[in-house]
């Protein structure tokens, strides 16, 4: 007697993200016809099982897209076929954009012994509270945190984080071939006509010029995680970081440098938890502000 099948397996990976993108208001589709896309209108379409690389999940994908709307805001998926039209608001901006005018017109700054002496100062002297307590008791509004460095910037710093990331369209040879092949827009020519992927505007300084920017630059995400970093440190083992927020205001391009400075805003109890309230900019070395956000932490 055939056995009857009412059930099939469900990757928990999966079924973690895609319950994620619920909870936002998320419905996640697949289809053969594209890679990523959204209606604006709650629909979030991703490729079908078969139309992906091997090496790709559905999971990673809502991560990605998640992150992506994590740094572009909560209205991103508000936008019809986000990040795939050419005729939005920031292909305007590339086109007639004056952010970035006078950053492009200063002269490449090639920085002294001296002035990366005090890099690798802050870097030598990073307090990493671990297993030394913070307790609450402890803890006063106006407090502030321990400054952070991040950078200089480097194209090797950008590959390290995209080693760690994961980036979906970063592939070469026959994986190259095969993901242009299936989707022939993320194959974008290169200066020698050879189609490449999109996210090589971070380690591609003539790429990344044409889509409006000041040079190769740092990927968004990054400066989300060097906020969570900069928490983290201060802590301690025994605290909690409980929730975080980053907003992202301009690229990091190559040569830049990035201090992160936080103060405590607030100190308040609930639900039994005693927490901390802690506001937080990151800035670069030309005092320009690069991302802005804080977060509440739990401590003991």
């Amino acid at each position: 007697m055939p056995r009857h099948i009412d059930a099939r397996y469900r990757d928990p990976l999966d079924e973690i993200w895609l319950g994620t993108a619920r909870s936002l208001g998320l419905k996640v589709v697949r289809s053969s016809e594209v890679f990523a896309a959204t209606d604006g209108a709650g629909t979030l379409t991703l490729g079908s099982p078969e139309s992906l690389d091997p090496d790709d999940s559905l999971g990673q994908m809502v991560f990605h897209e998640l992150c992506h709307s994590l740094v572009q805001g909560p209205d991103s998926f508000e936008t019809p076929d986000w990040g795939l039209d050419n005729l939005g608001d920031r292909d305007v901006a590339r086109e007639k954009g004056t952010k970035y005018t006078e950053v492009k017109a200063r002269a490449p700054h090639k920085y002294t012994d001296e002035e990366l002496a005090k890099v690798w100062e802050l870097y030598a002297k990073e307090e990493v509270r671990g297993a030394n307590t913070r307790y609450w008791k402890d803890v006063n509004v106006g407090d502030k945190l321990p400054t952070m460095v991040k950078g200089p910037m480097t194209v090797t710093g950008f590959i390290c984080y995209a080693q760690g990331w994961g980036g979906l369209y970063i592939r070469a040879n026959k994986l190259a071939w095969q993901q242009h092949h299936k989707h022939p827009g993320l194959g974008i020519k290169n200066r020698f006509g050879i189609p490449d992927c999109p996210e090589r505007v971070h380690w591609e300084e003539e790429f990344a010029l044409k889509v409006g920017t000041p040079g190769a630059y740092d990927y968004g995400p990054e400066r989300c995680s060097w906020l969570t970093h900069h928490l983290t440190n201060w802590q301690g083992d025994a605290g909690f970081l409980r929730s975080s927020h980053c907003q992202i205001r301009r690229h990091n391009p190559e040569g830049d440098i990035v201090t992160i400075d936080g103060e405590v805003v607030r100190k308040f109890e609930e639900n039994g938890r005693k927490l901390v309230e802690i506001k937080q900019i990151a800035t670069t070395q030309t005092g320009e502000t690069s991302a802005f956000g804080g977060g509440v932490v739990e401590l003991p």
